[in-house]
């Protein structure tokens, strides 16, 4: 006598994988196409935020050089202002006694002055040079958030796919698909800054 009823597993087993070919490969295949090309862009778009996050560090750091070196200039200019006013109060000094001051003080205080000029000048070049770089690495800075945000969304969007593909849900998918459109856009936007 037969214990139970046999059912015929291998033939259901077959119905089954046939079902989900039907109805859930194309999706899966679907889902991870998307997801792939999601985390293509998402990979692209880190390393586009890397390099001009590291460039603004760089121009920063150029920048602030620059400002070192233009801070030198201006104490070398008041250094030259000082030892012309010295020149100056001495020159002074002969004359209130009623003497000719001899003509490397008057000498002295003309050449510090046209010294003066001329560091004033390659000091604001300098200046000039470090706002030009500082301008840059904020416009660089302000690239990067672009694509550092644009990287967030293709990451919640991938996420969104895998838990699409777990679940079988498409609304779930479509979301991370229109998660991964933005991400997109907003990487779009950020390159054509």
């Amino acid at each position: 006598m037969p214990e139970g009823p046999e059912v015929e597993t291998e033939k259901l087993r077959e119905a089954i994988e046939e079902e989900l070919e039907r109805g859930g490969g194309a999706f899966l295949k679907q889902i991870a196409m998307t997801t792939a090309l999601l985390a293509a862009l998402a990979a692209i778009a880190a390393l586009k935020a890397g390099a001009t996050v590291n460039e603004a560090l760089v121009l920063k750091t150029d920048a602030t050089r620059l400002q070192a070196e233009a801070s030198d200039k201006w104490a070398y200019y008041q250094a030259k202002g000082i030892k012309a006013a010295t020149d100056e109060a001495s020159r002074t000094s002969w004359l209130a006694i009623g003497k000719e001051p001899p003509p490397e003080y008057a000498e002295g205080v003309r050449r510090r002055k046209e010294e003066q000029a001329e560091i004033s000048k390659e000091a604001k070049k300098l200046e000039a040079e470090r706002d030009e770089k500082s301008k840059e690495a904020e416009h660089l800075l302000h690239a990067h958030h672009g694509f550092a945000n644009s990287v967030a969304l293709f990451q919640v969007s991938i996420a969104l796919g895998a838990v699409a593909a777990l679940t079988r849900n498409r609304l779930v998918w479509i979301g991370s698909l229109v998660l991964g459109a933005s991400g997109a856009t907003l990487f779009a936007l950020a390159l054509l800054r």
